[in-house]
């Protein structure tokens, strides 16, 4: 991507409808098997977000991805097309966090109305244990649908590697919306490469595990930015999925 199409995006972010992998690739053709695409009503219209699939009838995201009714779509690459891989299950039971807050515990859970079929396109992801932990220099990636710059949109899955960063550069930038226990600080402010909204809700991937789901930011796509941290909401996880 030019470095000044970079630049206007940063600049003018909070213009651009809600959008999008900045300074990513697109992935190979369902190798993210685990990735769900939201399409959602909600009062002020349709949208999407992101998110993954993490048993075969529950669907992990963020809680600002609620809406009045979600469609879930597993096993896509180009949300475009009607793809012969594609499963489309309309969503039974939206659990947002019972603490959920515009900026924090920021997760939910989606119980789809029917189990999906697990095929090569549909899969689920790891979730990480209780103990372990992403440490400052690690290398994570984020997956979604969205705009690739100010003005390019795409209908294919795109991915960007996001370094973790130290909790103090968010405590900075955000003060006290940044919660040391149940966030992650990540994107090097030195590389213009970040999420932004319309990727809310899908999984921070590092080695195979989901550590993270993309929560929110600066309005003007300054880094670094903030995910919900999914292992200090291993219990809420296990005992929802338990009691349905």
């Amino acid at each position: 991507m030019q470095p000044l199409l970079l630049l206007m995006a940063f600049i003018l972010a909070s213009k651009a409808q809600a959008g999008t992998i900045i300074g990513g690739h697109e992935v190979k053709p369902h190798s993210r098997p685990y990735m769900a695409y939201l399409h959602r009503i909600t009062t002020s219209g349709r949208k999407t977000c992101g998110g993954f699939l993490v048993r075969k009838d529950f669907v992990l995201t963020a809680a600002h991805c609620s809406g009045s009714s979600i469609t879930v779509t597993l096993g896509a690459h180009d949300v475009g097309q009607h793809e012969g891989t594609q499963q489309v299950i309309p969503v039974k039971k939206i659990i947002p966090h019972p603490n959920y807050h515009p900026k924090f515990n920021d997760i939910m859970l989606l119980k789809l109305q029917r189990k999906a079929k697990l095929t090569a396109a549909v899969s689920l992801l790891r979730l990480p244990r209780r103990e372990e932990q992403v440490n400052p220099g690690m290398v994570c990636s984020v997956a979604g649908w969205g705009r690739l710059d100010l003005y390019t949109t795409t209908a294919r899955l795109h991915e960007v590697e996001l370094e973790i960063q130290r909790n103090e550069q968010c405590i900075s930038l955000y003060r006290s919306h940044y919660n040391t226990t149940t966030q992650i600080c990540v994107g090097n402010p030195e590389k213009k490469q970040s999420t932004f909204l319309g990727d809310s809700g899908g999984p921070l991937v590092c080695d195979n595990t989901a550590q993270g789901i993309v929560a929110f930011g600066k309005k003007n796509g300054k880094l670094p930015r903030v995910e919900t941290r999914i292992s200090s909401f291993l219990p809420w996880i296990k005992r929802t999925m338990r009691r349905f």
